[in-house]
């Protein structure tokens, strides 16, 4: 068995730990530790020792734990059974986080329960090594920076992320489709929220930034979303009455353009009807501005005062009237019923001769018979 005789790690910008491949180091051994490093004694899965940056001789002289870890002689030297690992002390930047798959977030302001996408940047530095390690390589089995940056993703920041996004948007009471607009103060309210949590485990939390909250826009829940912010802007711009009247033109407008049946029921003449309410609906809006308007009594249409045919049917403004056979309310002479008292306006048979009386006829004019 090669013993080693000099320990140390040449770290690259970011990379988080290292454990060094072999465990016989021989006793005299020199411990190389750079600059912002820190090396650790592993042993059964317990920090040990510790060193700070410098050239190190490994003798039990200078490090008393070391005469614990010495067992058999081997050529004049002393195996050394104990694991060492380095740690970077720097700041480590542009880790990454993000979200698997989308996670569902009620909307404070519409209500809608929307699928989220959240991703972003975190920076950290080891505080307390021995901490650190014992989270590291005892709890998360993390020895590499990949391996380390994706378990704080996945059991630190993730599960915390929807209750902080939600949190933050309850209190700004913000859709979620306006999010865009408070990334940095989303940032710095979750980084508030997950320092004590990087702290136990032995991490400052120098840094934490949201880059991206995306929905799926192909989500029926977010078209629903979108539609409702859209709305909301169409009546903050137009005002609620004009709103409500384009959404009434809207209707109209689609169900004349329709396939199908309710096609067919406009083309045999519910076009017509729906046309002549639009322009109802259109005077009746207009009508402060253009004077005072006649209803034509055949089609319901809106005519200018005093105009003698509709300029929708054609046809003569004034009906003609007669004197209702029961209660003499003047009624248009083509009623079949009067509209007051609801007797018929047809006439009868006269009752001994048969012959036709004229509406509230009391005597026959063939017979004279007394009717009734």
């Amino acid at each position: 068995m090669a013993l080693i005789d000099v320990v140390e790690w040449k770290n690259k910008q970011g990379e988080v730990l290292y454990r060094f491949p072999e465990n016989a180091i021989s006793m005299a051994a020199q411990l190389i530790v750079m600059e912002n490093q820190e090396a650790v004694f592993f042993r059964e899965g317990r920090a040990l020792d510790s060193l700070g940056p410098g050239r190190h001789t490994l003798k039990s002289g200078n490090i008393p734990i070391l005469e614990k870890l010495v067992n058999l002689p081997f050529g004049g030297k002393s195996p050394f059974p104990a694991e060492v690992y380095f740690v970077n002390k720097t700041e480590i930047p542009n880790l990454k986080w993000g979200t698997k798959q989308p996670i569902d977030l009620q909307d404070p302001v519409y209500n809608i329960a929307v699928p989220i996408r959240a991703f972003g940047n975190f920076s950290i530095k080891i505080k307390d090594t021995k901490a650190f390690l014992t989270m590291a390589i005892g709890t998360w089995q993390a020895y590499t920076t990949e391996a380390i940056e994706s378990t704080i993703r996945d059991q630190v920041i993730l599960p915390k992320l929807s209750d902080l996004i939600a949190e933050f948007m309850l209190k700004q009471n913000v859709t979620i489709l306006k999010l865009a607009q408070y990334y940095n103060e989303i940032g710095v309210s979750g980084k508030a929220n997950i320092l004590d949590d990087f702290a136990s485990y032995g991490l400052e939390l120098v840094r934490f930034a949201v880059e991206s909250i995306n929905v799926p826009q192909e989500d029926e829940s977010v078209k629903r979303l979108k539609k409702a912010l859209a709305d909301k802007a169409e009546i903050g711009i137009m005002g609620q009455d004009d709103y409500k009247m384009k959404r009434t033109f809207d209707t109209m407008e689609k169900a004349a353009g329709s396939d199908g049946m309710a096609g067919g029921m406009m083309g045999a003449g519910m076009g017509v009807g729906m046309g002549q309410q639009m322009a109802g609906m259109m005077g009746a809006a207009m009508g402060g501005a253009q004077g005072a308007k006649a209803v034509c009594p055949h089609c319901n249409a809106q005519n200018q005062a005093g105009a003698k045919f509709c300029a929708s049917c054609g046809k003569e403004m004034v009906v003609a009237a007669m004197a209702c056979p029961k209660c003499n309310a003047k009624i248009p002479a083509n009623s079949k019923f009067c509209p007051e008292c609801g007797a018929s306006t047809a006439g009868g048979a006269c009752v001994k001769c048969g012959a036709k009386l004229q509406p509230g006829a009391k005597f026959c004019p063939e017979c004279g018979a007394q009717q009734g």
